[in-house]
């Protein structure tokens, strides 16, 4: 581990004022997205796709990183380039997701576990050795009847900070993400307990593993209510109980916060963003890292058609700019 390399690569993905590109959808992901446009799911599309976004005007001045997907961290745009190389090419640090996806919890029903631990010291040495600067790590946790289990945070919780041990190993800044999901009626203040929960399990895991927090990122849901509860909490509650939240159990050294958007409309997610940043003296960098939040209106204007192409481009800048503004209470 050379945590000079950790710290500034950290450092440039926490850049004023820009967020992180999360683009790295797996592969049933993906395929809904482009059958939400009647479009072929197929390495050609999913490159077109994926080239229309990076290849965006001016991206890299509202991203500093970009998630990207195995597939297309290998891939070659329409021209022959490397999407890994393209992205260094126009200042955005190039990452990739690295887990195997959360599947069922044995013994442990309506939870899950995220695989991936196998073989990953090997994998994420080749993706060093490829140009890789970042990883990132997704843990899924539900809310609802008896859930969750003290056994589905820990045993998730040590996942992420052994992925994130293993990151560093090979100097790579880890991105740790805890999500806590959007999906159900359960209040903001269920929803506060238990992300509350989830984060100090994180962070002792981290410590214990000797996780070097000022090069690693978190990767955070916001404290929100239910998508299904009838009386959801307002914009400002949202804002003021996620930063209550995190300036409660995240080290101040951690070299920064980039907020999933997590089934938020776009709106709210740039909105809870602004809030924050506009109202609170906060301790670390609070950014975004947004998929569908930038991504998706441009996706529905393109439909697969080239002639769709620049202003598809245009609502997507127009997005990710938005969001770059949230990020430093501009909005």
């Amino acid at each position: 581990m050379d945590k000079n390399i950790l710290q500034e690569t950290a450092k440039k993905m926490m850049t004023l004022p820009k967020g992180i590109l999360a683009m790295d959808e797996s592969s049933p992901t993906i395929a809904k997205r482009l059958a939400s446009i009647n479009v072929e799911n197929n390495e050609i599309n999913r490159r077109r796709y994926r080239e229309l976004i990076v290849t965006s005007p001016d991206l890299s001045k509202y991203i500093s990183g970009a998630i990207l997907f195995e597939e297309t961290f290998d891939q070659k745009m329409e021209d022959g380039t490397l999407f890994r190389d393209y992205l260094n090419s126009i200042g955005i640090l190039p990452g990739i997701k690295v887990d195997k996806g959360a599947k069922d919890f044995s013994c442990h029903p309506n939870e899950k576990i995220t695989e991936g631990l196998d073989g990953l010291r090997d994998r994420l040495a080749k993706y060093y050795e490829d140009g890789a600067k970042f990883c990132k790590w997704r843990a899924v946790i539900t809310i609802g009847k008896d859930i969750p289990s003290e056994g589905c945070i820990e045993s998730n919780m040590n996942s992420l900070a052994r992925y994130a041990s293993l990151c560093q190993e090979n100097n790579l800044v880890p991105i740790v993400e805890p999500e806590v999901l959007i999906n159900g009626p359960h209040s903001i203040e269920d929803c506060d307990k238990v992300t509350r929960s989830t984060l100090h399990s994180l962070f002792r895991n981290l410590e214990m593993l000797n996780v070097y927090l000022p090069g690693t990122v978190l990767k955070p849901s916001m404290v929100i209510s239910g998508e299904d509860n009838s009386s959801r909490a307002d914009k400002d509650k949202v804002a003021n109980m996620t930063i209550d939240c995190l300036k409660d159990c995240v080290p101040n050294d951690t070299s920064g916060i980039a907020f999933l958007s997590g089934g938020q409309t776009d709106c709210e997610a740039e909105e809870h963003l602004n809030i924050m940043n506009k109202n609170h003296s906060l301790p670390w960098r609070v950014t975004f890292s947004y998929a569908r939040a930038i991504q998706a209106a441009a996706l529905a204007t393109w439909l697969g058609k080239d002639e769709n192409l620049i202003t598809s481009q245009s609502i997507l800048i127009e997005r990710a700019s938005r969001c770059s503004r949230a990020s430093v209470g501009e909005l």
